[in-house]
């Protein structure tokens, strides 16, 4: 039987309870990804951008510095919003603590739209028909996965670990028993059927994470299907004696980074 999946509301207020330690846990995003937004996407200075679903702020920061002014962040979680605005003082960048579905934004108002690790919370279609409407003809979209776990590589740590996670899925699990955030086709597919969008790729690198046991359980803390565990520190604390007794204390996550960019056609 499949795990269950997670319900995309469950997301909208998952991971605000410790918005620095999921700040501290979560990887940060490769360098190509910005170096692409601003060769392709037109990132620069004073570049009208809003981003979807800006948690703590992982994305947000780089865009700030790389020259998004203004920059609307829009994350439906007070907590994280509170979190973002507190550690991210730029005159450039404005808060909304909405759900991305509820936010009054300017229509054809934006040069670039972003959204980083936090789309499949979304229905998808929906979503990028306003994205669409948000932005100027020739404006720029991007979404941009950091995607745990890739199958062409050994997995060693998810071997040992993935009956603790098995009974919840996320939405990141996508539906064709390939990732949301890889699932290529059916990405393209989306963003092609919206008639908005005149150019669509998708890029994508493979790259290793390496974490200390303590590491691991703190990145581990802030995926979805263990906050959802009624018993998720017994969970926790087991994944960290088997990273301790089973790995030496040094877990490697095969790592894929997949960013679709999209232009508004007109």
């Amino acid at each position: 039987m499949p795990p269950s999946r997670l319900a995309r509301q469950f997301g909208r207020q998952a991971f605000g309870e410790n918005p620095a330690s999921y700040h501290s846990s979560r990887p940060e995003y490769p360098d190509w990804v910005y170096h692409t937004l601003c060769s392709r996407c037109g990132l620069g200075s004073n570049t009208r951008t809003f981003e979807i679903g800006a948690g703590t702020g992982t994305a947000t920061r780089r865009l700030l510095d790389l020259g998004a002014d203004p920059l609307t962040a829009i994350e439906p979680d007070r907590r994280l919003a509170g979190f973002l605005r507190k550690h991210n003082p730029d005159n450039a960048l404005n808060v909304l603590a909405a759900a991305f579905e509820e936010a009054i934004l300017d229509e054809e108002a934006f040069d670039l739209g972003v959204c980083a690790t936090a789309f499949h919370w979304l229905d998808e279609d929906a979503a990028l028909v306003k994205v669409a409407r948000l932005l100027r003809p020739g404006g720029w979209w991007a979404a941009v996965w950091n995607v745990f776990g890739d199958d062409s590589l050994p997995d060693p740590f998810h071997e040992a670990t993935k009956e603790l996670l098995a009974p919840l899925s996320s939405p990141s699990a996508g539906e064709r028993g390939i990732p949301f955030g890889l699932d290529a086709a059916a990405r393209m597919a989306a963003l092609k059927s919206t008639n908005a969008f005149d150019i669509v790729d998708n890029l994508t690198s493979r790259w290793s994470l390496v974490l200390d046991a303590d590491q691991t359980v703190a990145l581990y803390s802030t995926y979805s299907n263990v906050l959802a565990l009624p018993d998720r520190d017994t969970v926790l604390t087991e994944l960290g004696r088997i990273a301790r007794a089973e790995f030496g204390g040094r877990v490697v996550r095969n790592m894929i980074t997949s960013l679709y960019i999209a232009r508004r056609a007109g």
